[in-house]
């Protein structure tokens, strides 16, 4: 991959009732070129609509991709991964980082409410299935809208120089925790 092709990496520090979200754009490079923030609600469904609008704060049409660390923010405020890379017309990967059986029935089980309950639950299913993928001898898991699950894997690891977490994205829950500290006075 060509050094300056750029990604933006989305995560997300919780505390409280709302959670922060930064957004970094990063060089395969490795060079951060961008920071972007924005907040969603713990236990909405706002994520989605928060991480474009970290997208559009940075107004950077340079960025080629969108990775987004997982698909449940702050307690289970479910990305929608579709809608995001139509509304950004960008391919959308979202990363995580252990092995799971799936969320739809730990989504089921936190929400009383059977309207709140079926919208994350549907929302959850509409995503793409995570493909396991190495990086670096250990295994991330990734959902890709926008592009065939091989270039996705050349993605990921063309942003990953070292470990298993993709550089815009270790970056990102860095500047996340880092804002939510600011805002909540630490």
């Amino acid at each position: 991959m060509k050094p300056g092709v750029r990604a933006l990496g989305v995560a997300e520090s919780t505390r409280g009732e709302t959670s922060t979200l930064a957004g970094v754009v990063v060089r395969a490079s490795r060079t951060v070129d961008g920071l972007s923030f924005s907040t969603c609600t713990v236990g909405g469904t706002d994520a989605t609509d928060a991480i474009v609008e970290v997208y559009d704060r940075l107004d950077r049409e340079d960025v080629r991709y969108v990775l987004v660390a997982g698909i449940a923010l702050a307690w289970y405020n479910v990305v929608d991964l579709r809608r995001l890379a139509t509304e950004l017309d960008r391919p959308v990967l979202s990363v995580t980082f252990e092995a799971s059986d799936g969320l739809a029935d730990d989504i089921g089980a936190a929400f009383d409410d059977e309207a709140e309950r079926a919208e994350r639950v549907e929302t959850y299913r509409r995503q793409p299935g995570r493909d396991p993928t190495t990086v670096n001898g250990e295994t991330v898991y990734v959902r890709t809208v926008g592009m065939d699950p091989d270039a996705a894997r050349d993605v990921v690891r063309a942003f990953t120089p070292e470990g298993g977490r993709p550089e815009p994205l270790r970056v990102a829950r860095f500047a996340a925790r880092a804002g939510d500290a600011l805002r909540r006075g630490r």
